[in-house]
C-alpha cells in the first residue's frame, strides 16, 4: 500500500504552484496576516498562508487534512522561489507583474462602492498595501512556475513506466465521473458599419474636447469602459512591449510624448491612446475604451449565420471539423477541430463542470447531435453566439489502460516532474537557511527540512 505522503503527488496536490495562489484564493474579505510559519532563505512563509492552502483544499472535497503536509507543500514552493530569483535564465518581469497587479487591484475596485469599503472588506490600510500584497502573490506564483518549469523541461515516461505507474497504484486510482467531449463553433456577432462608425465618432469627440481643454484623465474617468484602468484615469504604467494587442501597441508607440492617437480599432473595441512616457522597451499610457459590445439585432444576425452554417453541417456539404476552421473566432480550438479541452489538455471534461449556460443547450442531446446557435460569453466577458457538437459521453467508470492511458500518462508524468522537483529541494536544504515556527516541532516532514532549521 501507498500512504498518504506518497499519494498526494499523483493527483495534483502540488497546489502551491497551479491553481491555489490566484488572487482570490489568497485575498479574501476579513483575512488578516497572524504571524510567520517559517522563513526560507529570505522567503516568508505566513501562518495565514498555510490556513489558506488547507480551506482550498476542504473545499475541494480533501479529507484528512495535515497541516504539516500544507506546510511542506509551501515551503517547496517558498524555496523555488528563493532559487529561482537567482537563476539568471529566469527572465525578471518586475514591471510587467506590477502592472498587472495594478490592473487586478482596479478590477477588485469595481465590484465594490468605493476604495474604501473594498480596503475596509480585505482589511488592509490602504491601496499601496494591498497593491503591494496582490503583487507579491504574483510574483511568487510567477517565479515558483518558472523553476518548476526549468527543474522539470525533459521529463519523459515510457509506455512501460505508464504501465508499471498503474499496476502500481490502480487500487488507489479515482474513479471517473461522468464525462462529455464537446466540440465548439464560437463567433463575435459583427458590428454594423453603422455602429462602428457612431463608436468612432463619440470617441473623435472625446479628443476634440480634450484638446479644447479637457483632460484626458477625466474624460477617461467618465467614458471609458475598460474596467481595469477607468477608475485610474485610464493610465496604464510600465507597459512592457508586446504586453498590449497589437493594433493599441502600433499606434501608443508611434506617438510622441503627450499626442494623442486617432480612434483605433482592436479586438477588445475602439480607442484612443495618449503615450505619457516611453524609455526603451517600457512606456506609460492612458486611453479610452469604447467596447464593441454587439446590439441585440447584432448578435440575432450571428445566430441566423451560425444556424445556416449547421444546416450545412447536417446535410454532409461540410464537416464540423472544417467549419470551425473556416468560420469559429476561437482561436484556441478553430485549428483543433473545434475541440474543447480541459485544464489538463484532455478533452474529456466531467459533465458537472460544464457551465449552466452550455448544460441547458446540451439537455436532451446524444452523441453527435449539435445544438441550436445560442448566445454566451467568453472568458473577457464579451458576448459570443456558438453552436455545439456532443462528440462523445463516456459514464462514469473505474480507470484503466484502455480507457484511461492518456490521464494514466500525465499522471505518471506528474509523478516524475514532482520527484525531480523533490531531488532538487533536498539538493538545496544543506545550504539554505531555513528557520521553522516551534508549533511545527512535532511534524514529519517528507523532506529533511529540520536537519539545519533553527527553532524558534
Amino acid at each position: 500500500m501507498i500512504n498518504k505522503r506518497k499519494i498526494t503527488f499523483l493527483f495534483g496536490i502540488f497546489i502551491i504552484l497551479f491553481g491555489v495562489n490566484s488572487l482570490n484564493a489568497q485575498l479574501k474579505q476579513g483575512d488578516l496576516v497572524d504571524g510567520i510559519a517559517a522563513v526560507i532563505g529570505d522567503e516568508i512563509v505566513l501562518e495565514s498562508d498555510v490556513n489558506e492552502q488547507m480551506n482550498y483544499a476542504k473545499q475541494q472535497g480533501t479529507t484528512n487534512i495535515d497541516k504539516c503536509d500544507f506546510l511542506e507543500n509551501l515551503l517547496n514552493n517558498k524555496l523555488l522561489v528563493y532559487e529561482a530569483r537567482k537563476d539568471t535564465l529566469i527572465e525578471n518581469r518586475s514591471a510587467a507583474i506590477k502592472e498587472q497587479a495594478n490592473a487586478k487591484y482596479q478590477q477588485m475596485l469595481s465590484q465594490f462602492p468605493d476604495e474604501k469599503t473594498m480596503l475596509s472588506a480585505y482589511k488592509f490600510r490602504n491601496g499601496y498595501e494591498m497593491k503591494n500584497a496582490i503583487e507579491k502573490i504574483d510574483t511568487d506564483q510567477y517565479y515558483a512556475q518558472a523553476k518548476y518549469q526549468r527543474i522539470t523541461e525533459k521529463a519523459d515516461v515510457t509506455p512501460n513506466e505508464v504501465t508499471d505507474f498503474y499496476n502500481m497504484y490502480k487500487t488507489q486510482l479515482p474513479e471517473i465521473k461522468d464525462e462529455i467531449s464537446l466540440s465548439q463553433i464560437m463567433m463575435y456577432p459583427k458590428l454594423t458599419e453603422a455602429h462602428k462608425e457612431d463608436l468612432i465618432n463619440r470617441l473623435k469627440k472625446i479628443k476634440k474636447d480634450i484638446e479644447g481643454g479637457e483632460t484626458f484623465e477625466s474624460q477617461a474617468r467618465i467614458y471609458s469602459e475598460d474596467p481595469g484602468s477607468a477608475s485610474n484615469g485610464g493610465l496604464m504604467k510600465n507597459i512592457s512591449k508586446g504586453q498590449m494587442v497589437k493594433p493599441f501597441e502600433a499606434a501608443a508607440l508611434n506617438l510622441q510624448e503627450g499626442e494623442i492617437s486617432d480612434p483605433i480599432e482592436s479586438e477588445f473595441g475602439y480607442h484612443i491612446i495618449q503615450l505619457m512616457r516611453k524609455s526603451g522597451k517600457i512606456y506609460d499610457a492612458r486611453h479610452i475604451l469604447l467596447m464593441a459590445t454587439p446590439t441585440d439585432e447584432e448578435v440575432k444576425t450571428a445566430k441566423a449565420k451560425l444556424d445556416s452554417i449547421k444546416g450545412l453541417i447536417s446535410s454532409g456539404k461540410i464537416t464540423f471539423k472544417d467549419a470551425a476552421f473556416r468560420f469559429s473566432d476561437d482561436k484556441r480550438t478553430k485549428f483543433n477541430a473545434g475541440v474543447i479541452t480541459g485544464a489538463d489538455g484532455s478533452s474529456k471534461i466531467e459533465r458537472e463542470s460544464v457551465p449552466g449556460t452550455i448544460s441547458y443547450e446540451l439537455a436532451g442531446l446524444n452523441k453527435g447531435d449539435i445544438t441550436n446557435a445560442f448566445d454566451d460569453k467568453d472568458e473577457r466577458d464579451r458576448k459570443v453566439v456558438k453552436i455545439i457538437k456532443i462528440e462523445d459521453v463516456i459514464p462514469s467508470h473505474q480507470i484503466t489502460l484502455e480507457t484511461d492511458y492518456d490521464r494514466i500518462k500525465q499522471m505518471a508524468l506528474n509523478k516524475r516532474r514532482n520527484e525531480m522537483v523533490e531531488k532538487f529541494v533536498n539538493s538545496k536544504l544543506p545550504t539554505t537557511f531555513i528557520s521553522i515556527d516551534g508549533r511545527y516541532d512535532s511534524c514529519a516532514f517528507k523532506g529533511n527540512w529540520k536537519k539545519d532549521a533553527i527553532k524558534k
